[in-house]
Order: structure tokens, then C-alpha cells, then sequence
């Protein structure tokens, strides 16, 4: 098969949304049929004590809840799958938002009783940011929740994008019956099925056609019917066009867990989705069907398989076809290297594979040469842009509660940052390890994957700092002077770049004023080791 017949049978795409509305369940629905996995599990929150298989992580499974992104790649309808189930809570935002740089498209999932809350507000910024596609899933319809055309107005209103909905639901909570397909006009009623794909019970072509009143009663009927019509009334006529262009966000209803709406959903996505098409590098866009490998590296894990230890680095293929046992030139490094087991993945579980294609995220394992934002090509100097580093707003000191595991200590630290779990800062004298995060609850993560993954102990303390600042500047006797009056706010990042500890927002400000020469960074983009915009 030909580069570009591989290039259009790939869809790769994240499901993004805030804890709880049903991300992670209707990852393992999309698995389910497509035939990668034979039951679907649940996360903690449900009866059913089976995990759910994208939440690997010890920590996932104990608290129900993703902190990682997973990768997960299976085949359906003719089509390449690459799904990247992405944390929820707003703690591992970042996380969230690097994976938004791998991937052509997206589906946000949202609550149909909780409606559009503050993380999904952020999370379709950053889409915003980027023009990136996107498709809404309302989900868990079979609760009593928010009416359908409130929640259609609430989208517009509050994600601040036009809506176009491709199918809709018969009725609502206990009496929910399914969803009709205003995309392809027809109708699909099964009986619901938590774990497997239920069978079919039947199949109506129009919603107008009277035999659809042997499933159905006069008064569901003629709702839908009612209903269907005002929404052709009102809501424009969908364009794939505006979609692509991220103008338009074409809107699914359905209920994950009892697998109503997700085959229209799933298929309705792999016609309209975007492949991969081109990527932006510091000296040019690389397309998708140029004949040499081309990638970059935008998550790394550590301990993915705690029995074996590795390091596992993921790299989405932009150009060219990828092939194992060749050789590929580390840009930041400037050397080549070659990977005899590069891996797919579905949640967990790997599979040595032997090619991949523009779209496909595969598993490099890692001797600890990557970064985040590393490029592989054949040979060309080339760096993408876009890999998103924030400054952190929580601070505490790293205290190690067992000297006998200092090592382990600083193993586990070092490796933990490096996939972007927190920030590593460095104070002088005594070497002292600020962590900086986004949010509380990476620092219980750190704390738990310590333990458990590399037998470390330790304890946080607070710090009283209000945000901390990359430092840079044209003039470097300034940059010195300041450092050193500075002392006991400057730390260094792992790549040893001054960074600036700031106790307040008056107290940032007052710096910026008094040295001018110098530029304050609150963002980052991992391209080159250390470089800084």
C-alpha cells in the first residue's frame, strides 16, 4: 500500500474532557467495537470491579480516575485507529495539553447533567488555539440531565464555537430509548449493554417511516419527529468544510456505558475526521506525504510495565514511513540511532510492530536519550513547534525520608520530571529540589509512583513562592548581577537555565520594573533542549 493510501486510512485523535463526564468509558466503548477488547471495563466509581484497560497505573485504578495519557491504537471500517485517552482533572492539565500537539482532531466528552464545566471551557481553548477539529459527545443521556437544545445554546455560549448536532436523543433519563442519526437518517435502537455490544434489535431508515411505531410509542414518535424538524429549521446545514477548519462542532447524544449513539458517533467520526496532514517545524511545514520520517516525541513514561522497568518514549510520525532496526537522527543529540522493538499499544499491553505511518504514535524504548519535544528525522536538523511547558504555581521541597534510597530517590525524581509530571528546580548550596506543579494532586502521584515504582520515601514542604519565571536577557552582566542579589529565590531547571522564584504578584512585577534588560518567561516550548520563548 502506497504512502498516501497509508496516510488516508489514519485517524488520530484525542478524547478530552472534565473528570467523571465518561472519557475514559467511551475510549473502552470505541475498543469495544472495534474488536480490540472483548469486554469493557469500568472505572472505580461503577460496580464492575474490572479496571477499566486505559488506566494502567496503580494510582488509576485506586482512584478511578486517568493522570496519564494513554495510547491505544486498534483497526475498524477500513480505518487505522490511534486513540490518546488524556487525563481529565485539571491537576494534569498539562499533560492534556501537550498531547493536543500529537493528534489531528479531537472529541470532547461532556456531562449531560453537569453540562460545559471549567476544565472543558480550557481544554476547547487550547483547541481554539490550534483550529483543531472538533466533535462534542454528549454523554450519559440516560440520566435525568440538562435539556438537549439548553445544552446546544450552553455549548455555543460557553466553548464560544458554533454547533451543528449529527444525531439526538429519543427521550431522557429512565425513559431513554436511543439515538436518532441526523447524519445518515436513519435509526438504530439496541438494548443496552454495559460490557459487551448488545445485539441489534432493529433498523429504520427515516424517521418518518410508520413502521417505526412497532419500537416505539405515538408520543416518542412524535417528539422525535417534532424535534428533528426544528433542529433542520434553525441550525445550518452541516459542512465538513467548517468543521476541518475548526469553525463548526458537530454534536453526538448518547450514553457510553450502555453503548447508545457510539457506533453513530464512531462512524459518522471516521468519515468526517481529518488524516494527518501537515506539521509545523521552526524552518518549515512538513507534510504528511513527504517520503522521509519525520516525528516527534511529546510524552514520555517511565515503569509503564513496573515489572520491567523500561522507559518508554512516544512518538507521533508526521512524514514518511517509520521502520524498525533503521537508523534515525536525534536532532538535539546529533546522532543516529536505531530501535529493535518499537511498540503500539492498547493501554498497557505492547506489540513489536515492524512499520508505522504519519498519524500512528508508536513506543520507543528509552536509555534516557529523549526529551520531551525531541525530533527523529533521516537526517534533516528539524524541530517542531507547538510542545507547551507552563510555569508552575505550587512549590514544595523535595525531602528524602530514607537516605539508604537516595539513589532510587534520585532516579525516580529525575525520571518522573522528565515525562512531565512536574518541574525540577535546583537550589544552591545543598543541591535542595523545588518541584513545581500545576496542581495539588501531582504531588500525590510523585509521592505514590516514588514508593511503589522505585522504593523511595519522601515528604513535600511548602514553599511560599508565587510563580517561577525563566530568566533570559540580551544583557549578561545584568543577568548575573541579578542572579546573584537574588540567591535564595534562583533555582535551575534540569537543563540549567535560571529560573526566578517569585514570593508575589507585587513582587514580580516590582522586578520586571527594576530590570528591564531582563525577560521574565512564563511559557515554554520543550523544541530544543532548553530553548525558551
Amino acid at each position: 500500500m502506497s504512502l498516501i493510501e497509508e496516510i488516508q486510512k489514519r485517524r488520530t485523535f484525542a478524547i478530552i474532557s472534565h473528570p467523571d463526564a465518561g472519557k475514559t468509558t467511551l475510549t473502552e466503548k470505541f475498543l469495544l467495537f472495534g474488536g480490540a477488547i472483548q469486554t469493557a471495563g469500568a472505572v472505580k466509581s461503577n460496580k464492575i470491579k474490572k479496571s477499566a484497560s486505559s488506566d494502567f497505573m496503580e494510582i488509576e485504578r485506586q482512584r478511578g480516575i486517568s493522570v496519564a495519557t494513554s495510547v491505544m491504537a486498534f483497526s475498524y471500517g477500513g480505518k487505522q485507529i490511534n486513540i490518546l485517552d488524556t487525563p481529565g482533572h485539571k491537576d494534569f492539565a498539562e499533560d492534556t495539553y501537550r498531547t493536543l500537539t500529537a493528534v489531528d482532531s479531537v472529541i470532547l466528552v461532556v456531562d449531560c447533567v453537569k453540562g460545559v464545566e471549567e476544565q472543558t471551557e480550557r481544554l476547547m481553548e487550547v483547541c481554539r488555539m490550534r483550529n483543531t477539529p472538533v466533535i462534542i459527545f454528549v454523554n450519559k443521556m440516560d440520566r435525568e440531565g440538562k435539556d438537549p437544545f439548553d445544552l446546544l445554546d450552553e455549548l455555543e455560549e460557553k466553548l464560544n464555537i458554533k454547533v451543528r448536532p449529527l444525531s439526538w436523543p429519543i427521550s431522557q433519563g429512565q425513559t431513554f430509548q436511543g439515538v436518532y442519526n441526523l447524519y445518515r437518517k436513519n435509526l438504530n435502537l439496541f438494548k443496552p449493554d454495559k460490557t459487551r455490544i448488545a445485539d441489534e434489535v432493529v433498523k429504520i431508515s427515516d424517521v418518518n417511516d410508520d413502521s417505526i411505531l412497532q419500537f416505539l410509542s405515538e408520543k416518542y414518535v412524535s417528539n422525535l419527529r417534532t424535534e428533528t424538524e426544528l433542529i433542520e429549521g434553525v441550525y445550518e446545514t452541516f459542512k465538513i468544510e467548517r468543521y476541518l477548519s475548526g469553525e463548526v462542532a458537530p454534536v453526538f447524544f448518547g450514553s457510553a456505558i450502555n453503548n447508545f449513539g457510539i457506533q453513530e458517533l464512531l462512524e459518522t467520526f471516521l468519515e468526517i475526521a481529518p488524516p494527518p496532514s501537515e506539521r509545523e517545524a521552526e524552518s518549515r511545514v512538513i507534510h504528511a506525504s513527504e517520503p522521509k520520517m519525520t516525528g516527534f516525541v511529546f510524552k514520555i513514561h517511565a515503569n509503564l510495565d513496573p515489572n520491567h522497568r523500561d522507559r518508554i518514549a512516544f512518538l507521533r510520525i508526521c512524514s514518511g514511513k517509520f521502520e524498525r532496526n533503521k537508523f534515525y537522527h536525534h536532532t538535539r543529540l546529533d546522532k543516529n540511532l536505531r530501535f529493535t522493538s518499537p511498540a503500539s499499544f492498547i493501554g498497557n499491553d505492547k506489540q513489536v510492530i515492524e512499520e508505522a505511518w504519519p498519524g500512528d504514535v508508536i513506543g520507543l524504548f528509552d536509555s534516557g536519550n529523549f526529551k520531551i519535544g525531541d525530533t527523529m528525522t533521516e537526517g534533516e536538523d528539524l524541530f517542531f513547534k507547538g510542545i507547551p511547558s507552563f510555569s508552575p504555581e505550587i512549590f514544595r521541597e523535595l525531602v528524602n525520608r530514607d537516605p539508604f534510597k537516595t539513589k532510587q530517590l534520585e532516579k525516580g525524581v529525575r525520571q518522573l520530571t522528565d515525562e512531565g509530571v512536574a518541574q525540577l528546580f535546583l537550589q544552591q548550596p545543598g543541591n535542595r529540589k523545588i518541584i513545581g506543579t500545576v496542581g495539588e494532586l501531582q504531588f500525590d502521584v510523585i509521592r505514590f509512583r516514588l514508593e511503589h515504582e522505585y522504593g523511595a520515601s519522601c515528604d513535600f514542604m511548602p514553599l511560599r513562592f508565587f510563580k517561577a519565571c525563566w530568566l533570559t536577557s540580551t544583557d549578561k552582566k545584568m543577568l548575573e548581577d541579578f542572579i546573584r542579589v537574588k540567591g535564595t529565590q534562583i533555582g535551575y531547571d534540569k537543563d540549567d537555565h535560571p529560573v526566578f522564584f517569585a514570593e508575589s504578584e507585587w513582587a514580580l512585577r516590582t522586578n520586571q520594573n527594576a530590570f528591564p534588560a531582563l525577560s521574565f518567561h512564563f511559557t515554554s516550548e520543550y523544541k530544543r533542549a532548553g530553548n525558551l520563548t
